[in-house]
């Protein structure tokens, strides 16, 4: 049953905070979004009605920093710093949703010696919620990206991959939805065309599926189910020169998508990039690079007085 949103978004304002800590120092472009005009929120509700997403992208097996003697990143990066990190947010808000867009394989010579357990391991430790599959998640083949996820304690999130016929059908979701404070959350994945990327043998009889119809198709139903929030977790790129979807496309073609957490090109954004979608509605896009150099933090604001008390579907 369709059920109406708890609050409009068409009217947002932004407040932004847009200081860059990089390097495991501290968190990339951060963003507040308020609906309407900013509000006061007594403190003994800000928990419930503030949502702190912290994303990374393109990892690619960059269990370690930087070396010191790097010449553009040195001693950036490293999974211990990401978990100090994520920690400290954690105990400083209330509702932290932390979520990965792909390419977690691939890079180091842990992901040649461990075939990507040892990633899976790490981020279950981290806390990860959600994820979805890059093009470099197909390097140990299907059978080996099973074996590993077997070690992954989250999802992972592909709507337009039909995997009917492949060692991975039914391991994967199309989308989730996650209560966190008084805020209902609805996630799904978009994944890049295989073909040209990815070896024949390593994908096997995986379909790649529209993006922008299955990106449509699964909002929609997010919305329906009552999300407050709407995000696409995408590995389609940020922008191209040639008519290749990307995420800058997926936000113009498509409706009711909140926000857009990107990978595989690898774009170091400075802030979120704004765009229009169908309604005439905003939509952020997010991208903050790759090697865990950065993890981009998003906080929206939540008016109190647009909530319902409603019974919600939780998936964990």
């Amino acid at each position: 049953m369709k059920t109406e949103s708890h609050f409009k978004m068409e009217r947002r304002t932004f407040i932004r905070n847009t200081a860059l800590l990089t390097g495991g120092t501290l968190i990339a472009p951060s963003l507040f979004a308020a609906i309407g005009n900013p509000i006061e929120v007594a403190d003994s509700a800000k928990g419930l009605n503030t949502l702190t997403i912290l994303h990374t992208n393109d990892t690619h097996s960059n269990i370690d920093p930087f070396p010191d003697n790097h010449a553009k990143y040195a001693g950036k990066g490293g999974v211990a710093r990401r978990y100090e990190l994520i920690e400290q947010v954690r105990q400083q808000e209330d509702n932290v949703l932390l979520i990965d867009a792909g390419d977690i394989f691939q890079g180091t010579p842990y992901f040649n010696m461990y075939g990507g357990i040892l990633e899976m391991k790490l981020m279950s430790e981290l806390g990860y919620e959600a994820a979805t599959m890059g093009n470099h998640d197909f390097d140990a083949g299907l059978e080996g990206f099973v074996g590993a996820q077997k070690h992954a304690n989250f999802p992972f999130l592909c709507s337009n991959y039909d995997f009917a016929n492949t060692p991975i059908d039914g391991l994967t979701s199309e989308r989730l939805i996650l209560q966190k404070g008084n805020i209902k959350v609805g996630l799904f994945g978009i994944g890049i065309e295989l073909d040209g990327l990815v070896p024949d043998l390593k994908y096997g009889e995986t379909k790649f599926l529209n993006p922008i119809e299955k990106a449509n198709e699964q909002a929609e139903k997010l919305k329906e189910e009552g999300c407050d929030l709407v995000i696409c977790i995408s590995h389609l790129g940020y922008s191209y020169d040639d008519d290749r979807v990307s995420d800058i496309q997926l936000a113009k073609k498509t409706k009711n998508i909140h926000l857009i957490i990107g990978g595989h090109t690898h774009t170091f954004l400075e802030k979120p990039v704004e765009e229009v979608n169908l309604d005439g509605e905003t939509v952020l896009i997010n991208q903050v690079g790759w090697g865990g150099i950065n993890v981009g933090r998003i906080d929206f604001k939540f008016d109190t007085k647009k909530f319902a008390k409603k019974d919600v579907l939780v998936v964990q």
